[in-house]
Parts: structure tokens; sequence; C-alpha cells
């Protein structure tokens, strides 16, 4: 095949990518359909939200084992099966609200969707980075960014659907829009051939080549692996603790400016307006997550990737103590203080796959980058829980994993094609 036929390829499994990645998001938009579940069935809120925390430890321990899978089996055979997994677990999801099993639903939408999610979440990344050494960063944030927009548009449209049919529905008509778009989305993933280069593009310039690429076992040895690990942690972890209590913050600051006697006397009333400005806040920020994720990344490419993560964490951190100490305080600045954050939340998911290729090459990405997203499920554990455990607090411990993350991304030193080669000998 030619390499214009090559290059036209590429850029259709990049938008493929994006499909697959927009359908994975709507996980993110978990909220609209928990309400309507503890009304429906009486479940307690803890009981409820313990579907979602499954679900998030799945998705990173689940993308480690579909990234091995995807450098020995092949993007599509391991997507196909995530998107399998996803649809149906969307189905079964909604067999469990039909008729009201709690255990169904964990094991459905949190397990089987969690482990489904996972495996196609890290293969397009794993793919991409393959097809287009000479711009990581743009693609793989191109790819990421539908994963944070899926929430926005899942936010918008299943409120509608779940208040005309109810959530069950709601679930089968999307479990099979998922298992035709994402299924069909996979058929297309394909690596590139042994060798093959962009027209014009000199390896020598993009870090490690995949000549020289190390596999997992080698890469984990290595200190950048883990201070590379620990950073996307740091990020997550204060930007997943923030997303788990947007709307109530966004709430508390919005109070103080519903100034009518009427809705003040009306508990009901009350409710709805401080409901739809914490709405308001998640879906705005939810857009930010995923131009975040195109932005930074394509930063990365002219910037380096260890300047983007300097920023972000240095910026991030400033910002949540100046919100904690009520230097920022105001409905509308906190608005646009949350479309940072989560901006910067999910340029640390877009960055970090060009980082980590950067570094150990882009020969069995799959593997290395797949198990550091168990990053991802250790965050999604600290960071909701210290939201809620330690409301208080909770914005100046944020600030101080973002400190932490500041000075590991200072000290990072990024490897050497002849360290990678060497080591590689070795």
């Amino acid at each position: 095949m030619s390499n214009e036929n090559l290059e036209s390829k590429r850029w259709g499994i990049a938008m493929a990518a994006v499909v697959m990645q927009l359908c994975l998001g709507t996980v993110y938009a978990w909220s609209v359909f928990k309400k309507p579940l503890i009304n429906a069935h009486g479940w307690g809120e803890t009981q409820t939200q313990l579907t979602f925390m499954i679900f998030m430890f799945c998705i990173g321990t689940a993308a480690a084992f579909g990234g091995t899978l995807v450098d020995k089996k092949g993007p599509k055979f391991v997507a196909t099966i995530g998107g399998v997994l996803f649809g149906i677990s969307t189905l079964l999801a909604g067999v469990a609200d039909q008729i009201g099993n709690l255990a169904l639903l964990y094991i459905s939408w949190g397990l089987i969707g969690g482990i489904g999610n996972g495996f196609c979440y890290v293969t397009p990344i794993a793919t991409l980075i393959r097809w287009f050494p000479d711009e990581r960063g743009l693609v793989t944030g191109l790819a990421v960014m539908g994963f944070g927009l899926g929430a926005f548009f899942m936010g918008l449209i299943a409120p509608p659907m779940i208040a005309k049919m109810g959530v069950a529905m709601t679930w089968y008509i999307w479990g099979v829009i998922f298992l035709v778009l994402v299924v069909g989305s996979a058929l297309l993933f394909r690596n590139p051939p042994a060798g093959w280069l962009p027209a014009g593009f000199n390896p020598a310039s993009g870090g490690v080549s995949a000549a020289n690429s190390l596999m997992f076992g080698q890469a984990v040895k290595t200190p950048q692996w883990w201070m590379l690990w620990a950073m996307l942690f740091l990020n997550v972890s204060a930007g997943l603790g923030l997303i788990s209590q947007l709307s109530p913050l966004a709430q508390s600051f919005y109070d103080p400016l519903i100034t009518d006697p009427a809705v003040r006397a009306d508990p009901v009333a009350l409710t709805k307006a401080l409901a739809a400005a914490g709405g308001f806040v998640v879906s705005i920020s939810a857009i930010f997550n995923g131009l975040g994720r195109l932005f930074w990344a394509r930063m990365s490419d002219s910037i380096g990737r260890k300047t983007v993560f300097v920023t972000m964490f240095a910026t991030q951190a400033v910002i949540y103590l100046l919100v904690a100490t009520g230097v920022i305080s105001g409905y509308y600045l906190f608005l646009v203080v949350a479309c940072y954050l989560l901006a910067c939340y999910g340029g640390g998911f877009a960055t970090m796959p060009a980082f980590a290729a950067d570094s150990f090459g882009p020969g069995y990405i799959g593997k290395v980058y797949g198990f550091m997203l168990t990053a991802w499920s250790a965050a999604g554990l600290l960071g909701p829980y210290v939201f809620a455990s330690f409301k208080d607090q909770a914005l100046f411990i944020a600030s101080g994993l973002l400190i932490a993350g500041l000075v590991i991304a200072l000290a990072f030193k990024q490897r050497s094609q002849g360290a990678a080669a060497a080591k590689k000998v070795a």
C-alpha cells in the first residue's frame, strides 16, 4: 500500500478512535442515572454510588490487561471484545433496573462495563501512538478529547429520555448504540506495517524509536516509569475529587445569589434552582474537560511534555489554595476556575500517553502505558474519598497533591535514545 494511502488510513483510524471515545466517555454522566435509580428503588446513596466506584476501579485495571493484549493480539481483537462487553453491560444494567436488582447493577454496569471500557480506552491510544510518531500529542489528545466530551452529550440527551421512558429503556437503547458504534469503530483498528514512518518524519526527533522500545519489564525498572505513574496519579486524584463534589461546591457559591423571597421560602423551588446552577457548572466544565485534552496535548508537541505537566501542576495548586482560602469566591468566577481545573485534569490523560511513548518507545506501549493507567484506578479511590471525608480540608489536600506532582515533574529527566538502546541490548 502506498504511503499516501497509509496516510489516509491513519486519519480514518483516528476518527474511529474519536467516535469510540465519545461513547466510552458517557460513563462520566453516571450522576444523571443515579438519582432516578435511588428514587425508583429506595436504594441508599452510598449503595448506588458503589456502582460507579466499581466501574472506576475496573477501568484502570482492565486497561493494564487490555494493553498487554493489544501488544500480543492486535488492536482490533481487544477493542472488539471491549465494545461487546461495554454494550452488553449497558443492556444488562437496564435489566437490573427493570427487576430492581442492585447486585446485578454492580456486576453489569460496574464490573463488566468497567472491564469493557478499559479494554476500549487503552486500545486507540496505543494504536494511534504507532500511527502518529510525528504528532503523538495532537492525535492522542484528539482521541481522548472524545472521552471528556462524552459526558456532555449524554448529560443533555439522557435526562429527557429517562423522564419519558425510564432508566431501563434508556439503557436498552444506548446499549444497542454502543454495540453498533464501538464495535464498528473497533473493526477499523489495525497497526501500521512494520517499519512504516510518515513521509518526511525523522524518528530521531521523536524520542525513543520503535527499534529501541523497552518492554514493560524493562520500563518498570526505570525511575521514569514510576515518576510518570505518580504524576498521573496525583493529577487525576485532584481532578476526580473535584468532579465528585463539583455540583455541591457550585451550589454553595450560587446560594447567596438567590435573593427572591418566594424562592427562598419554597424548599422545592430552592432545591431546583440550586440543582440547575450545579448542573450548569458540571455541563460547561465537561466541555473544557474535553477541550483541555486536545489543547494541552497539542501544546506538549510544541513546548514539551514535561513543561506541560509543570505548568498544569503549578497553576492548579495555586488555584486550589485560592479557592480554599476564599480569595476566589463567587459563582461565576468558580465556573471559570472549574473549567480550567477540568481542562488540566483532561490534559493529564491526553499528554501522558505521548510522554510514555517518548520515554519508552511505541513498540510495547500497550502494556507499558496500560499498566500506567492503574494510577487512574488508585486515584479513583483516593480523590473522591478525600473530598467526601475531609470536606473542610479537601481543597488544601488537593493543592498538596499537586505540589507533590510539581516536584516530581521538575525532577523528571527524559531518557535519551542512547540510554534506551543500551538498555534494550542489555
